[in-house]
């Protein structure tokens, strides 16, 4: 019951939704959502850690990044299922399709140009 509620407090979030569309396209790291969906630095990096801690999401390290993917090796069936959903529904979002375009601009870019971004 506990994962349940937390998965739904995850995606009861536009902001988190959004994330959870750009990472099905692709493997994001956090520089690279907050330009897609144009946010601060923290706000990129508190909603992926509340995915992450939902089960939505994996991470690795590579370098200076911490890149973000779908988690489809341990979810649960509502996890799947909710994944799902959020797909079907955002498919003719016009938001998310500005969110995907952005994120094909998007560059990895390291912590002294996110500073710079902050200001």
């Amino acid at each position: 019951m506990k994962e349940l509620t937390r998965a739904a407090h995850a995606l009861s979030d536009e902001t988190r939704v959004r994330i959870i569309n750009l990472i099905m396209k692709r493997e994001c790291c956090v520089c690279e959502v907050m330009q897609a969906l144009n946010i601060s630095q923290t706000r990129a990096s508190r909603n992926l850690k509340i995915l992450y801690d939902a089960g939505f999401l994996n991470r690795r390290n590579d370098g200076l990044f911490t890149l973000y993917s779908i988690n489809s090796m341990g979810n649960n069936d509502f996890h799947t299922q909710l994944l799902q959903a959020v797909e079907n529904d955002l498919q003719r979002n016009t938001a998310v399709s500005k969110d995907l375009k952005r994120l094909e601009k998007a560059k990895r870019v390291g912590p002294d140009y996110l500073k710079r971004m902050e200001k």
